[in-house]
C-alpha cells in the first residue's frame, strides 16, 4: 500500500473526502517527524517512533577493503507495540 491508497483506505473508512484524510495524514506524518527530534510518540496499541543517536564510528569499504569514516548521525526507530505484534501474528 501506497500513500495514494492508504489516504483512500482512509477516506472511506472515515467518511472523510480525499482532500481532507490527505490533510489528516500529512498533519499526523509531520506532527510525529517533528516530535522525534525532540522525544519520542507513543501511539498506545500501535507502537513508539524516536530518534536515536549513531556515533561517529570508522568501518570498512566491502568492495576495497579501505577503513572509511562514517560521521555521526541522529537515525528515526519505529518499536512496535505488543498489540501490534499480535494482530499481525
Amino acid at each position: 500500500m501506497n500513500k495514494t491508497e492508504f489516504i483512500k483506505t482512509i477516506a472511506e473508512k472515515t467518511g472523510l473526502s480525499k482532500k481532507d484524510a490527505a490533510a489528516a495524514v500529512a498533519a499526523a506524518l509531520e506532527t510525529i517527524t517533528d516530535t522525534i527530534k525532540e522525544d519520542t510518540v507513543s501511539l498506545s496499541g500501535f507502537g513508539t517512533f524516536g530518534c536515536k543517536h549513531r556515533l561517529a564510528r570508522e568501518g570498512k569499504n566491502p568492495r576495497t577493503g579501505e577503513m572509511v569514516n562514517i560521521s555521526a548521525a541522529n537515525v528515526p526507530f519505529f518499536k512496535a507495540s505488543k498489540a501490534l505484534k499480535e494482530a499481525v501474528k
